[in-house]
């Protein structure tokens, strides 16, 4: 199983690739999901994030800089070139309220859930 998990993830040098870029984290609370992406290198003006319904979508370009034409690889794990990410969540989210920050490589994105999506408590009456 292990050779087959792998082989999966073979850049085609044969080498492992580093995955999916950029990684994250999902998480929620009774108000609001959190996305949290390590974005190292990148700045702010070079992402762009969209929110539609129940998904986001985060995508931009990772540029890396260029090595000497001449220089040998021993381990390449790190890609450049564009990426596009979109998570789907459970519910719908307020995009009129949602906050995105970056600070020191990571991105944090608040992203509210629709009042149609929260919880209600439901009085019962007494016949």
């Amino acid at each position: 199983m292990d050779l087959m998990s792998t082989a999966l993830f073979r850049a085609p040098s044969g080498e492992t690739a580093a995955g999916v870029f950029p990684m994250m984290n999902v998480t929620e609370d009774k108000d609001s999901y959190y996305l949290r992406a390590e974005l190292p290198g990148m700045k702010a003006d070079e992402l762009v994030i969209s929110v539609t319904g129940n998904s986001i979508s985060i995508s931009g370009e990772r540029k890396l800089v260029a090595e000497d034409g001449k220089a040998q690889y021993h381990r390449r794990e790190r890609e450049g070139g564009t990426f596009n990410r979109i998570v789907s969540l459970p519910a719908q989210i307020d995009s009129e309220k949602v906050d995105a920050r970056c600070t020191d490589g990571v991105l944090t994105v608040k992203l509210p859930k629709s009042e149609a999506a929260k919880p209600k408590r439901i009085a019962v009456k007494l016949s």
